[in-house]
C-alpha cells in the first residue's frame, strides 16, 4: 500500500510540475491546436498534455514497479514508449491514419507477444471458454487497438477522457491491491496521479488539451489493465473473485467502448472508413442536448460509475445475462439522446453549423491535432 501511494503521489507531483513548463514550451514555439468549424474551442490551446501525463507516469512507476519481480513490465514501458512518440509525432507533424494504426499494432504485438498480455479465454461469454491459439492472438489485438482509439476518439470534451481515465485505473488499481498484484496495482495509481495533476489544468475551460501523445497512452495503459482484470477476476483462487469478468471489465469501460463499437459500426455501414470524422460520439449527443463541457463529463462519469455498479452487484447473473442487460441499457440510452425530438432539432442544426462551406469534411487523423498557429490544421476528431 505504501508504494501505492508513493506512486500517485510522485506521479501527481511530476505531473503537476511539467504541465506548466509544456504550455510556456507550446506558447514559444507557437504549437497550438487552432480552432476551426468543427472543433468546440474558440481560441489557440496547447494539446501536449500527454507529455506531462508520460513524464509522471513513467518516472513514478519506475521508482516503484521492480522489473526483478515483475520482468513483463519492461515490456510494457516499451510499448507504452512506442504510443507515447507515435502520438507525440501526431500531434505535431499530423500522422495518417494508416501509420498509426501500424503504430498501435507494434505496440500491442510487444504488449502480446512479450508482455504475455492476452485473451485466452471467454469466461463463458457466449459459452466460450479457452480459445484456440489464433482467435486468441486475433482477438488481444483487436481489443487492444479498439481500446486505445477508444480513449483517442473519447477525448473531444474538457476534461472527458482525463476524468474516464482516472476512474477506471482508480477501479483497477483498487481492485489490484485487494488481490495482492501490487505491481498492477502501481502502474494504476500512477496513472491516477497524473490524470489528477493534469485535469487541474484541462478542466473547462482548459488551458491545455491531452493530445494523441496522451489518449494513445492512456488506451493503451488502461487495454493491459483490462485483460488482466479479466483473466485475474475469474479466477476463483485469488482473494476476492468477481464471476463474469468479461462482463464486468466491459463496464468499467463502458462510455468509451460502447461509444467507439457505435459510431465505428455506424460509419461502416454507411460505407465508410470508421476513422472518418463525424459529430456523432456521445459528447456531441450531450452538448447538442444543451449540456456544456462540464455537464458532459459529469454525466459521462455518472454514467460509467452506474454501469459499474450495476455489473458488480449483477455480477452472478452470469456472463451472458449481464452483457446483454449492458448493451440494452446502454444502447437505450443512446436512442433516447438521438431520436427525442429535442435531440434531432439541436442535431440538425449543429451539424449543418459545423459543416464547412463550399467543400466537403476534410479528415487526417482521429483527434485534435497541434500544429503551428501560423499554418493551416488539419480537421480533426473532436
Amino acid at each position: 500500500m505504501l508504494n501505492v501511494l508513493l506512486t500517485a503521489s510522485v506521479s501527481f507531483v511530476l505531473t503537476f510540475l511539467a504541465i506548466p513548463v509544456v504550455m510556456r514550451i507550446a506558447e514559444l514555439k507557437k504549437l497550438y491546436d487552432v480552432p476551426d468549424a468543427r472543433k468546440l474551442h474558440t481560441k489557440p490551446i496547447a494539446s501536449l498534455g500527454g507529455v506531462g501525463i508520460f513524464i509522471g507516469f513513467f518516472l513514478s512507476s519506475l521508482l516503484t514497479v521492480r522489473l526483478q519481480e515483475s520482468p513483463e513490465f519492461q515490456y510494457f514501458f516499451a510499448a507504452a514508449t512506442v504510443v507515447f512518440f507515435l502520438g507525440i509525432k501526431d500531434d505535431i507533424l499530423v500522422l495518417s491514419a494508416t501509420k498509426k494504426f501500424i503504430g498501435q499494432v507494434l505496440a500491442a504485438a510487444i504488449i502480446i507477444h512479450l508482455c504475455k498480455v492476452r485473451i485466452d479465454s471467454m469466461h463463458g461469454l457466449f459459452g466460450l471458454w479457452e480459445l484456440p491459439e489464433a482467435v486468441s492472438l486475433a482477438f488481444s489485438y483487436l481489443t487492444i487497438i479498439v481500446i486505445v482509439n477508444a480513449f483517442n476518439l473519447i477525448d473531444g470534451v474538457d476534461g472527458l477522457a482525463g476524468t474516464l481515465g482516472l476512474l477506471t485505473s482508480c477501479v483497477f488499481g483498487a481492485y489490484f491491491a485487494m488481490v495482492g498484484l501490487s505491481a498492477y496495482a502501481v502502474l494504476s495509481f500512477a496513472v491516477a496521479g497524473s490524470l489528477m495533476a493534469f485535469l487541474i489544468f484541462n478542466y473547462n475551460p482548459a488551458k491545455i488539451f491531452m493530445g494523441d501523445s496522451g489518449s494513445l497512452m492512456l488506451g493503451l495503459v488502461n487495454a493491459v489493465l483490462v485483460i488482466k482484470f479479466i483473466a485475474v477476476a475469474d479466477n476463483p483462487a485469488v482473494a476476492y473473485p468477481i464471476p463474469s469478468s468479461v462482463a464486468v471489465g466491459f463496464a468499467i469501460l463502458v462510455v468509451p467502448l460502447t461509444d467507439t463499437l457505435r459510431v465505428f459500426s455506424i460509419r461502416i455501414l454507411n460505407g465508410r472508413s470508421p476513422f472518418s470524422p463525424d459529430r456523432n460520439h456521445i459528447h456531441h449527443l450531450l452538448l447538442d442536448r444543451g449540456l456544456n463541457h462540464k455537464y458532459v463529463t459529469f454525466a459521462c462519469l455518472l454514467l460509467n460509475m452506474a454501469f459499474i455498479s450495476i455489473a458488480y452487484f449483477g455480477r452472478t447473473l452470469g456472463p451472458n445475462y449481464l452483457m446483454l442487460i449492458i448493451f440494452s441499457v446502454s444502447f437505450s440510452l443512446l436512442g433516447m439522446l438521438i431520436y427525442s425530438p429535442r435531440g434531432k432539432r439541436r442535431r440538425k442544426r449543429s451539424i449543418s453549423e459545423a459543416l464547412p462551406k463550399n467543400h466537403s469534411e476534410g479528415h487526417s487523423t482521429l483527434v485534435t491535432k497541434v500544429v503551428p498557429i501560423t499554418t493551416e490544421s488539419a480537421v480533426a476528431e473532436n
